[in-house]
């Protein structure tokens, strides 16, 4: 969830607004290593990420980065979105790891953080000390050397310290405290397989990832909200990890069954296809539709599923008992209290077994909002699951990877306004090797590091000339030359009025409560 701006990958994925890049389909998804992302479709499919076209259309004035799809992916963005439009509460949090300066590639992050925070949203951006020191081994001498300097470039961009919150891992005992809580619900197993850990792994290590996790969960302290953390698509095993421990710390899961027994997602589909068939055949569907007739429809039926043979015999072993849709509520760590008034508060028919309570009457989003505050009652925390959204990586200015450790790669948002444009001036292109060729050909703008600056930073919001770039570029008209003569001169303009805007945030800077050197050993 940290993002330190290093994005370590071979190759550099051309800009195209379908989800897609050019390139080999490596897919490996890494918080702290070499992440190679050469094919962001391939996370569509193999990790569940949404195409963000798909929430776009339910977005109020997007912003450029959604619009121009450098945001292309989302985990459950929609609950945010339809919050912004509703006007009711949401919250987007961010951290940076300070492993060096901020540059360009952190702007991304600010920029969503801020946009975020001017519709409405409680906007939260930590520095995340404490995974800095245990994963990437900074002293805290190191971490208090680019802390300061972070905060300043965000509250220069745009975020208002006043309606939001800033702070740091190492003193904010709320989350500390949270992540003690979701550490009962993690184990080693588990960060193993997510994270490669071995038995080489410090314990330290081990639990900065707990605390991300709190990270994250804690905008809902207060209440549960839809709460957004934009991240690049290397941090998505953190996502997928806080979205399950947000669930695992609800007193109940509510979920949709036909008997008394319980089904898994692929049962539970059969099974629906299966009653929906028979029930449109009988008078009376509470009563007529048996476990073993939808056993012997689906074996009738045989339907493509890896799960219909165990189905298949979960619905026999049910025998005569009716087969009729309910809402479940599964006790997970309800106290005693707050089950027996979940019992109470189930208003009509409804049955009560050891364990869990069926409701015949609720449908799915009031058994939802109902097991919510009858947990929020009786102290338990309420968690929605966090959602997310993912930009794409920037291309190094040299080609392939954006690094911290290679300075010619990237852009410091601390670069003298001159050095920021010799960067732009020698960066790599995607035009062609003659004049001519490039007046013929055009130049490969979806290949291009120059482009991006245009696309992801220089054009800002105007659409229109970001389009003109590209197109003159495409279609021979601009020549890589004045191309990057342009670039190099907003990169300046934009370094020198964001340096500008830095000192200033320094007066604001002062006033917030937050400590700037950390109060560890050293």
């Amino acid at each position: 969830m940290a993002d330190d701006g290093t994005h370590d990958r071979e190759g550099a994925p051309a800009v195209r607004s379908d989800g897609g890049t050019k390139g080999a389909d490596t897919v490996a998804l890494d918080p702290w290593g070499s992440s190679t992302v050469d094919d962001y479709r391939k996370l569509f499919e193999e990790f569940g990420i949404e195409s963000f076209d798909d929430v776009l259309p339910r977005v109020p004035t997007p912003h450029y980065l959604m619009r121009r799809g450098v945001i292309f992916g989302h985990r459950n963005y929609r609950s945010v979105a339809d919050a912004m439009t509703n006007g009711d509460p949401f919250a987007v949090l961010s951290g940076f790891m300070p492993t060096g300066d901020p540059h360009i590639g952190h702007k991304l992050v600010f920029d969503e953080l801020i946009w975020h925070q001017e519709r409405g949203g409680d906007a939260y951006g930590l520095i995340a000390d404490l995974e800095a020191h245990a994963a990437r081994g900074l002293s805290w001498d190191e971490i208090d050397e680019h802390t300061e300097s972070y905060l300043l470039s965000l509250i220069a961009l745009g975020f208002d310290p006043e309606e939001g919150e800033l702070y740091r891992q190492s003193t904010n005992r709320d989350v500390q405290d949270l992540a003690f809580e979701l550490g009962t619900k993690a184990n080693f197993s588990e960060l193993g397989a997510i994270y490669d850990f071995d038995g080489e792994t410090e314990v330290s290590y081990m639990q900065s990832v707990v605390t991300q996790m709190a990270d994250i969960l804690y905008p809902q302290l207060d209440e549960p909200k839809p709460t957004v953390i934009p991240v690049g698509p290397d941090q998505d095993p953190h996502m997928r990890l806080a979205r399950d421990l947000a669930g695992r710390m609800r007193y109940f899961k509510v979920t949709e069954a036909y008997a008394s027994f319980e089904l898994d997602d692929q049962e539970r589909a059969l099974v629906t296809r299966a009653y929906e068939a028979l029930a449109a055949d009988v008078d009376d569907p509470e009563t007529d539709v048996r476990c073993t007739d939808a056993a012997a429809w689906l074996d009738a039926e045989r339907p493509d599923s890896a799960s219909l043979e165990s189905t298949i015999e979960t619905l026999e072993s049910g025998g005569k008992e009716p087969l009729r849709p309910r809402v479940r509520f599964l006790d997970r760590n309800a106290t005693d209290d707050a089950f027996e008034a979940l019992i109470e508060a189930v208003e009509g028919e409804k049955r009560v077994y050891e364990g869990h309570v069926d409701s015949f009457d609720l449908d799915r989003e009031a058994a939802e909002e109902l097991a919510r505050q009858v947990e929020l009652d009786h102290g338990g925390y309420g968690f929605l699951p966090p959602s997310s959204i993912y930009h794409r990586f920037m291309s190094g200015l040299t080609g392939g990877k954006m690094s911290s450790s290679i300075p010619a790669s990237h852009i410091s948002l601390l670069d003298d306004p001159e050095d920021g444009y010799d960067k732009v001036k020698s960066a790599t292109t995607g035009g062609r090797e003659t004049a001519e060729e490039q007046r013929e050909l055009g130049g490969e703008a979806d290949e291009c590091p120059v482009y991006e600056l245009y696309a992801y930073l220089l054009s800002g919001d105007d659409d229109e000339f970001a389009t003109r770039v590209y197109e003159e570029c495409v279609g021979g008209e601009r020549l890589c030359g004045g191309c990057k003569e342009q670039a190099a001169e907003l990169m300046a303009e934009f370094l020198e009025a964001h340096q500008e805007k830095r000192e200033e945030a320094k007066d604001v800077l002062d006033g917030i409560d937050i400590e700037l050197d950390s109060p560890r050993k050293r």
